[in-house]
């Protein structure tokens, strides 16, 4: 009898200490439910974000190309993922940056719809100007950055000049960098001489300088 009462003390500890355990598991489970769920809950915001943005770049690309529609149909301009190209024969002569007739009146016609669509979503305009990779020789440029420089200002200077705000556009130089062709025969760099307009976000010193 004393025998079985000692074995049954010594058996008494194993009950609470499986209870112990199944409460340790059930612990790690919500634990790892919980995880789950918030991985769900992040990834659903995410995919979320990211229709949102997919749909606002596709406003904006429907409502510059709506902006756009007269020059975009005569062919006279570009329109790539919201940058506005212009071939550079349309606006200057060879190793020139001196603004053809031709160019003058195609930015006059880009200032009223560009100067509209900027102001409604409180944007810039950045003019950028690019060259093929040839080197220059002879002239007044130093290289191809002086002149894709001096483009992209008499570009910037001109929509200026024909009613564009000064605090909605600025100039920038990229040279023979990013180039949309390989430089490989005349008809690429032709495609490399250009001049390119992106409606950018406006930086905070803009914006407290507008205002």
């Amino acid at each position: 009898m004393d025998d079985i009462d000692a074995g049954a003390e010594h058996g008494t500890p194993v009950w609470p200490a499986f209870g112990d355990l199944m409460s340790s598991l059930l612990g790690a489970f919500v634990l790892l439910l919980v995880g789950v769920v918030a991985v769900q809950m992040e990834l659903t915001s995410s995919l979320q974000d990211e229709v949102k943005k997919r749909q606002l770049e596709e406003q904006r690309r429907m409502s510059l190309e709506k902006a756009l529609a007269i020059p975009l149909a005569t062919g006279r301009i570009t329109l790539n993922n919201g940058r506005i190209g212009i071939s550079g024969q349309v606006l200057f002569a060879p190793n020139s940056d001196q603004l053809q007739p031709e160019g003058r009146q195609l930015l006059n016609s880009l200032v009223t719809p560009l100067r509209a669509y900027l102001a409604a979503r409180d944007e810039m305009l950045m003019v950028s100007g690019f060259t093929d990779d040839k080197r220059i020789r002879g002239g007044p440029f130093a290289d191809n950055w002086e002149l894709s420089a001096q483009r992209a200002l008499t570009v910037t200077r001109t929509l200026i000049e024909e009613g564009m705000p000064s605090s909605m556009v600025f100039a920038a130089a990229f040279g023979s960098e990013q180039p949309v062709k390989p430089n490989t025969d005349d008809a690429a760099r032709a495609q490399n001489r250009r001049v390119e307009m992106a409606p950018v976000p406006k930086t905070q010193n803009a914006k407290n300088a507008a205002s």
